[in-house]
């Protein structure tokens, strides 16, 4: 295996192996979110061949949201039992697989079958439970750094390749596209299959910023694998942490990839805007996303994570109320780009920060498994709310107003959580771990 070579050769250039792994599922989960992101300059290449409604095709992305969120916790008992690797490897070939498969698909039950199952289970194991159970087992030091980084290549992933596929599929059609977005999956299966490893201790590591190594914990029975989500989630509900999380992570995803991603394009192509020209201010959100997010895990290892939602939540609320009077054209749309991008996945790091201070290191993507299957209802609520408003009253406004006024409510709950008992100062990294 590679990872048996490459980390006393980067231990000697006093490189942590930890950020090879970082490498590795950055590039999982940016991949991944191009198959999540693909969908949404599709809408009307599919009802053009197949003569589909908004709300049908807005029905089998919804499924593969919520089935993106609900398998969060039990993506992250796969991880505990069956290693990372392997579970990563898994759902990015159950990724290609459904992606292949609508290639020939000429029914709606098909693309429901294919593009909300298929997709919506692969693409579920490799969600943000998988950013959030790799930084807090490989990083103690820099965690969330490391957690804005691999936010932000999700959001990124959403959002940068889309003016890609958008000039794929008006080129060459849609079907270009998906093969386009299996190649990436291939590639993405080459790389964890050559540096992923899923605990420091595999070779003789400790976590980044610890000196010591931990061992992994005791396997355990089959039955206590299959129950550990299940009571994950009986003990963190019984705590307010983890609803006021789990309530304004729904406000999130409704506010996020279940609105924007999905029905931006053809929100605009309703005002005239080329989908080409819709996906490139997309683009300029995934840009300013990844400065935003990396930039929020730096200020949550340093700052009171409350506050830094409360700025975050109120100012996409205050964004999303601006949209429909930036007239759609390029110059108000690319205001709208920089401010709704800086905060686009920004909220991450800090929610992945207080759910693991609260709950802890083995439980914390257990528990934040469950935040997640939040942010995916609520952003499956918005996937079919919002084709169901464009539907039934011709505009997608009325979803982007109620979007706007829930991120309003979202930053008043976050700041009703109490202040967090500050914890020891880390510890500097060893010379051995030191990036």
């Amino acid at each position: 295996m590679l990872s048996t070579f490459l980390a006393p050769a980067l231990a000697r250039r006093n490189i942590h192996y930890g950020w090879a792994v970082a490498a590795a599922t950055f590039l999982t989960m940016l991949v991944t979110a191009a198959a999540v992101g693909a969908p949404g300059v599709l809408i009307v290449p599919l009802q053009q061949e197949f003569g589909w409604s908004t709300q049908q095709i807005s029905a089998a992305l919804a499924i593969r949201l919520i089935l993106f969120g609900l398998l969060g916790p039990f993506a992250a008992a796969f991880m505990n039992r069956f290693g990372v690797r392997s579970v990563v490897v898994f759902a990015l070939g159950l990724i290609m697989a459904g992606m292949l498969g609508s290639l020939a698909m000429t029914q709606v039950w098909q693309l429901i079958l294919l593009w909300g199952i298929v997709v919506g289970t692969g693409t579920g194991l490799t969600a943000m439970v998988l950013g959030a159970t790799v930084a807090t087992r490989w990083f103690t030091h820099r965690r969330g750094l490391v957690v804005g980084l691999l936010s932000a290549s999700s959001a990124t992933g959403q959002l940068a390749f889309l003016p890609l596929m958008a000039e794929l599929t008006a080129r060459f059609g849609w079907r270009v596209a998906l093969l386009f977005v299996c190649a990436l999956l291939a590639t993405a299966i080459v790389a964890v299959l050559a540096l992923m490893r899923d605990r420091p201790v595999d070779i003789g590591l400790p976590a980044y910023g610890d000196t010591d190594v931990t061992p992994a914990p005791a396997g355990g029975s089959m039955g206590s694998f299959l129950l550990s989500p299940i009571l994950a989630f009986r003990d963190a509900s019984k705590t307010s942490i983890f609803w006021i999380l789990f309530a304004t992570f729904f406000i999130c995803g409704a506010s996020t990839n279940g609105l924007i991603q999905t029905h931006f394009v053809t929100l605009c192509s309703d005002y005239g805007l080329a989908a080409v020209s819709a996906a490139s201010v997309l683009a300029i959100m995934g840009i300013f996303d990844f400065i935003g997010t990396v930039g929020s895990g730096w200020l949550s290892d340093r700052f009171d994570n409350r506050w830094l939602l409360f700025w975050y939540y109120g100012l996409r609320g205050l964004s999303l109320l601006y949209l429909p009077f930036t007239t759609f054209t390029i110059p108000g749309l690319s205001i709208f780009a920089v401010f709704y991008g800086l905060d686009w996945i920004a909220t991450v790091p800090p929610t992945v920060k207080l759910a693991a201070d609260r709950f802890g290191r083995e439980r914390a993507g257990l528990v934040f498994g469950w935040i997640f299957a939040g942010h995916q209802l609520g952003a499956a609520t918005a996937a079919y709310g919002a084709g169901l408003a464009r539907t039934e009253l011709s505009s997608y406004l009325p979803a982007f107003f109620a979007a706007g006024a829930l991120c309003l409510v979202a930053s008043t709950l976050v700041i009703t959580l109490r202040k967090p008992v500050s914890a020891p100062p880390t510890r500097r990294p060893a010379a051995s771990a030191a990036a």
